[in-house]
Order: structure tokens, then sequence, then C-alpha cells
């Protein structure tokens, strides 16, 4: 009896070892090597914004649909400059403009928060996120907020850098979609905002899908 057990150890040690492993496998896989591979994301945008940038609200409003543009961002860093990517998926040529402060610096927005993985961090409707790279530009075609979602008030001042620069070049109504490096976004190291349960990854490229809807009056 004893020899049958002794016989059956190394098995039962194999066992275990596997399952540890998977265990440990699948606990670290989802956010290992997750700054490099965020960069390694970002690049991939970076490379098809190109040389295609926006300065100004004019130079907005000739934005392609569907093409990937970058704008400079006032995020602080002592590295280069910082840009966030957007594309322009839905446009209106009449809309206004938000403001950086005062009148006009609060807007009715529906917004969906995605990691480059595609898992949702935040948002107010299902909308396209960091893998949905090919968007329908007709807005009858494309997915949007039902009756059961609701906006949530930005102030234009308060958001990331990245979100800020975007905000401003935007029209009322229009959609967009951001990809915000890290630089521009919460930084290098874990970030969970006050009165939330949610920790953003140190290193994270954040992605919006986002609607102007209207303005906070």
């Amino acid at each position: 009896m004893k020899k049958t057990i002794l016989l059956f150890l190394p098995f039962l040690f194999f066992l275990a070892g596997t399952f540890v492993s998977c265990e440990e496998v699948k606990e670290a896989s989802k956010y290992d090597n997750w700054r490099e591979r965020n960069q390694v994301y970002i690049d991939s945008i970076k490379a098809l914004a190109g040389e295609r940038y926006i300065a100004t609200a004019d130079e907005a409003d000739k934005m392609e649909l569907g093409k990937l543009y970058a704008i400079q961002t006032t995020a602080g860093t002592n590295a280069s400059a910082q840009y966030v990517y957007c594309k322009k998926i839905v446009k209106n040529e009449t809309g206004e403009r938000p403001l950086y402060t005062g009148y006009h610096s609060k807007v009715n927005a529906y917004y969906y928060g995605t990691y480059m993985n595609g898992d949702e961090f935040d948002g107010r409707f299902d909308g396209y996120g960091a893998l949905d790279r090919d968007i329908p530009l007709s807005p009858l075609e494309q997915k949007g907020p039902t009756a059961f979602d609701a906006y949530r008030d930005l102030e234009v001042s308060n958001t990331v850098a990245g979100m800020s620069a975007a905000l401003q070049l935007m029209r009322m109504g229009e959609r967009w979609m951001l990809y915000i490096p890290y630089q521009s976004g919460y930084g290098y190291n874990d970030y969970t905002q006050p009165g939330s349960t949610t920790t953003i990854p140190g290193g994270s490229v954040l992605t919006f899908d986002l609607i102007l809807h209207s303005f906070v009056e």
C-alpha cells in the first residue's frame, strides 16, 4: 500500500504544480508588461496619424472623417511635446465649441472609456473601444446611446490634458474617438480618483468614444 502511495506522489505533485502555475498565469497575464504593451499600442496609433497635426479650430473643421490626427496637449512633462490622437466620426459644422473656462466650459457628454485591451474602465453608453478600428462613418449605422443611457457633465478644465485639448476643438453634436497616452492622461503610476473605487493602472493609454450632447446651463 505504501509503495502504491509513493508511486503516485510525483504525479500528485505535478498536478498541484500545474494548477498553481495556471492560477499564477491567469492572475498575471491581464496586466503583464502593461506599460510596454501600452507603448506599443500608442506607437501604432501615432504611426497611423503620421504628419496630420491639428493646431487650430479651422484645421479641426477640415479633419476628414475616419482619419487619425494629432493634437498637442499642455501635459506637464520634461519629455518632448505630448499629443492626443483623435478621429472624428460624426461632424457638425454649425455646433459651438466648449471653452476652457467661463461660460460654455461645462458640457453634457456621452462617453465610453476603454484600455488598449478593450476592457471598459468608465462609460455612459456602450460605445466603440480601443480594439474597434473599422467604425462606420454614417451615424445611421453607428451604435450609440439609448433611452436608458444618461450623459454626464464634464468641465473642460477639470479633465485630463488629452481630453481637455480635444474638447476645445470639438463642436457640439460631434463624435470623436480619442487615444490619450499616459503622459496626457493619468500618468506613469497607478491612479485612483478621489471617491472612486477604480484604479487606473500606471502607463495606461485611455481610449474614449466621446459625444458632445449639449452645454450645461
